[in-house]
C-alpha cells in the first residue's frame, strides 16, 4: 500500500519535470533558430524551429518564426501554411495581429492583392493602432484598384482587337464574295459571247448551205434535159435489137475465120 501511494505521489512531479525539460528544450531551439535567422542562415534557422515545434511546446512561436524564415527565403507557399497553423492555435491578439500582418506581406510578394487586403483587415481587427499595418492595407487596396483598371483596359483592348479581327475577316470575306461575283459576271459574259459566236456561226453556215442549195438548183435548171429510155417507141426498140444482132453475127464470123488457120509449132530451148 505504501509503495502504491509513493508512486502516485511522485508521478505529478515527474510530469512537471518533463514539461519543464520540453519547454527549456523548445526555448533553446528557438534561441538557436533566432541566431541563425539573424545571420541569414535560413536552413539552420528552419531546422531549429521545426525541432522546437516537435517538442509540443512553444509551437505558436516556433511556427511563426519558421514562417518568417521561409518567407525571407521566398518560399512563400510554405510560409503561408506555417502562418495558417498559427492562426488556428494562437489565442493572444498580439500574436494574431503579427501573424495576419505577415500573411498580408507574403501575399503581396506573390501579387495576390485581394488576399493581402483581407489579411491586413484581420491584422487591424486585432491591433487597429499599428501604423505599418494601416499603411500596408492602403497600399494593397491601391494595388488592387490598379490591377482592376489594368484588367479592364486589357479586356477592352482584347474586345477591340477581337472586333477589329472580326471586321478584317468580314472585309476579307466581302472581298472574296466580290471577286467570286465578278468572276461569275465575266463567265456569264464569256458564255453570252460564246453563244453569240455560235449563233453567228450557225447563221453563216445556214446561209452558206442555202446558197449552195440555191446554186445546185440553178445548175440543175441550166443542164439540158436527158432522154428517158422509157419513152422509146416500139419501132426504135426493134431497130436497136436488129443492130445488136448484126454486130454479134459479124463477131462470130471473125472468130470462125481465125479457127480455120494452122497453129505454129513451139520452139525448144536448151536447158
Amino acid at each position: 500500500m505504501r509503495k502504491l501511494l509513493s508512486i502516485v505521489f511522485w508521478f505529478p512531479l515527474m510530469v512537471a519535470a518533463q514539461d519543464e525539460m520540453r519547454i527549456q528544450q523548445a526555448e533553446n531551439y528557438i534561441f538557436e533558430g533566432n541566431e541563425a535567422f539573424d545571420a541569414l542562415n535560413g536552413v539552420e534557422a528552419e531546422k531549429n524551429y521545426r525541432r522546437a515545434a516537435a517538442t509540443g511546446t512553444k509551437t505558436d512561436i516556433a511556427r511563426f518564426n519558421m514562417g518568417a524564415t521561409l518567407q525571407q527565403d521566398n518560399f512563400v507557399d510554405e510560409a503561408l501554411r506555417a502562418y495558417a497553423d498559427v492562426t488556428k492555435t494562437t489565442k493572444e491578439r498580439p500574436n494574431k495581429h503579427r501573424t495576419f500582418h505577415n500573411i498580408g506581406n507574403a501575399l503581396m510578394q506573390i501579387k495576390d492583392y485581394k488576399g493581402a487586403v483581407e489579411a491586413y483587415k484581420n491584422a487591424l481587427r486585432n491591433n487597429p493602432n499599428d501604423d505599418e499595418t494601416r499603411y500596408n492595407y492602403a497600399l494593397a487596396k491601391k494595388m488592387l484598384e490598379d490591377e482592376k483598371q489594368d484588367q479592364d483596359q486589357n479586356d477592352n483592348q482584347d474586345n477591340q482587337d477581337n472586333q477589329d479581327q472580326q471586321n478584317d475577316q468580314n472585309q476579307d470575306q466581302e472581298g472574296e464574295n466580290d471577286k467570286e461575283q465578278e468572276g461569275d459576271n465575266q463567265q456569264d459574259k464569256k458564255d453570252e459571247s460564246g453563244d453569240e459566236g455560235e449563233n453567228e456561226k450557225d447563221e453563216k453556215e445556214s446561209d452558206k448551205n442555202d446558197e449552195q442549195d440555191q446554186q445546185g438548183n440553178n445548175e440543175k435548171e441550166q443542164q439540158p434535159p436527158q432522154a428517158n429510155p422509157a419513152q422509146l417507141s416500139p419501132q426504135q426498140v426493134q431497130n436497136l435489137l436488129d443492130a445488136m444482132n448484126n454486130e454479134e453475127k459479124k463477131v462470130q464470123d471473125k472468130v470462125n475465120a481465125k479457127k480455120a488457120k494452122a497453129v505454129g509449132t513451139k520452139s525448144k530451148k536448151d536447158w
